[in-house]
């Protein structure tokens, strides 16, 4: 994404209406976040009985994701395990499932609750008989591997857990008990290992148990100062906090996806030509008032856009039971125009046959005679609100073979494996759902930044920045003016 003379200008000026040059604090390129974790087998052992509700059990993943997201996994590192229970146990995936952490991700976002009592003791059990034994990848416990056991709950226990909690440490297990809203607090400290103010923890409601995720972090974290003994992979700038560390690049250079090296900015006079291609789902299921809301969706995307001939060109495609071509790559060269055929589109309605789809990008919406560039990088939004009605994995791995960026983005009941199949390298930074079509403004923002990285990272990061900032500050002067005006409205009546 780039910034006009004008625009930049525009923002600026606003922006010193409110405060000096010198509070700016445009924000430097961002950095990798690293710390060294000793190899050890984790079990997080999850509590969904009836009392957890959905919206909370996302809560509880969240929470996993973070302490995930803080290790060093691998089949040499850290492995990590999930037990999933209420009246019965159900072990989502054993120690030995998964060897990256990308996968890790993916596994936790996939589970669902099970609903019905709470058999914390039986849980445990399993925990330390089945899912940390050798046949399901535990390791044998040494001075270089431990075995820690994590227990989130949010109620009374409708078994014993104290003798097999006393098995677990005897046995050298590390028990950490995690317990929110009306949980029973004797109960954690059953099962905790000592000291217990290290091992017990307590949270007022699912809201707020992420927040724990930054103690576990610091937690199973090595404390030293990595920077001064080396133990980074650092190319140019390290950065030491306790028990981890920070890569940054010097001036001039960006840091690259893999949050370690660096490499120099172009200044943005490289070839960043963009083709882009909306692939909207205008099936019935999506309804007349949440396709508006898809139109806007569109058109948040759009402003992000340098259009031009040089640098971006969009294409728009719709379908249901067939594939309509709004219009083609390059038929319009400003925003202005095509954000007016976006809001012109009419509602298609009938089926939802994304494979069609899919084959009709590969086949017209991205060649020459449709007005694609040669050389310039080719990327696919597709919008999809349900499950498709035909085959998609043939022409969604097609797309990415012929290196097509894909970007899925899901609504409402769309199928999280299809976006996952149709989204490109790496999967998680590549597909976006969300439960209803009046959040997906959200989504708008996140791929506005993405497609922006695309373009230039290196202006990229404090651009957006920049613009969250000024509308930070629009929306509190709206919020005074809101207030004056009352004020005002107040001192009328009282003359009057």
């Amino acid at each position: 994404m780039r910034v006009t003379p004008g625009t930049s200008l525009g923002l600026c000026a606003l922006l010193l209406l409110f405060q000096s040059p010198l509070g700016l604090g445009l924000v430097p390129q961002s950095r990798g976040h690293f710390c060294r974790t000793r190899p050890r087998d984790l079990v997080f052992v999850v509590d969904s009985s009836r009392s957890v509700r959905p919206v909370e059990f996302e809560k509880v993943k969240m929470f996993l994701s973070q302490v995930i997201e803080s290790l060093d996994v691998g089949p040499n590192a850290t492995r990590v395990g999930v037990v999933n229970y209420a009246s019965s146990v159900k072990q989502e995936f054993p120690l030995h499932a998964h060897g990256s952490k990308a996968a890790l991700l993916q596994a936790v976002h996939r589970i669902q609750p099970l609903s019905t009592g709470t058999m914390t003791g039986l849980a445990l059990q399993f925990a330390i008989t089945r899912a940390l034994s050798d046949a399901e990848g535990g390791r044998t416990r040494s001075p270089d591997i431990s075995k820690v056991v994590i227990v989130v709950t949010d109620g009374r226990p409708q078994d014993s857990v104290r003798e097999v909690s006393a098995r677990a440490r005897a046995s050298g297990i590390e028990l950490f008990a995690i317990g929110v809203g009306r949980v029973d607090k004797a109960t954690l400290r059953q099962m905790a290992s000592e000291p217990q103010d290290e091992h017990v923890d307590y949270v007022e409601s699912y809201s707020v148990i992420e927040k724990l995720s930054k103690k576990f972090q610091e937690a199973f974290c090595v404390v030293s100062d990595l920077c001064a003994t080396g133990d980074h992979d650092c190319e140019q700038v390290c950065l030491s906090s306790p028990g981890s560390y920070t890569c940054a690049c010097h001036e001039g250079f960006t840091l690259n996806t893999d949050g370690k090296t660096c490499n120099v900015c172009s200044g943005g006079s490289g070839n960043s030509a963009t083709d882009l291609v909306f692939l909207i789902d205008g099936s019935k299921s999506v309804r007349p008032e949440n396709f508006e809301l898809v139109k806007k969706f569109i058109n948040q995307i759009v402003d992000t856009l340098d259009v031009s001939d040089r640098l971006a060109q969009v294409g728009l495609v719709q379908y249901s039971s067939s594939v309509r071509q709004e219009f083609p790559l390059g038929r319009f060269h400003t925003k202005k125009d095509i954000k007016a055929a976006v809001r012109n589109m009419s509602y298609m309605e009938k089926g939802t046959m994304t494979g069609a789809a899919l084959k009709y990008l590969i086949d017209n919406s991205f060649t020459v005679s449709s007005g694609a560039r040669p050389g310039a990088q080719k990327v696919g939004i597709v919008f999809t609100d349900g499950r498709s009605q035909d085959y998609i994995n043939d022409a969604a791995r097609k797309a990415k073979d012929l290196g097509f960026k894909m970007f899925a983005v899901g609504v409402g009941n769309a199928v999280e494996d299809e976006l996952r199949e149709i989204a490109s390298e790496p999967v998680a930074e590549h597909y976006f759902y969300s439960a209803d079509f009046k959040t997906i403004n959200q989504i708008g923002k996140k791929l506005q930044k993405k497609i922006c990285v695309e373009e230039d990272p290196c202006a990229c990061e404090s651009i957006v920045k920049f613009q969250a900032r000024v509308e930070g500050l629009l929306q509190a002067l709206t919020r005074k003016l809101e207030a004056v005006s009352k004020r005002l409205a107040i001192l009328e009546n009282r003359i009057v």
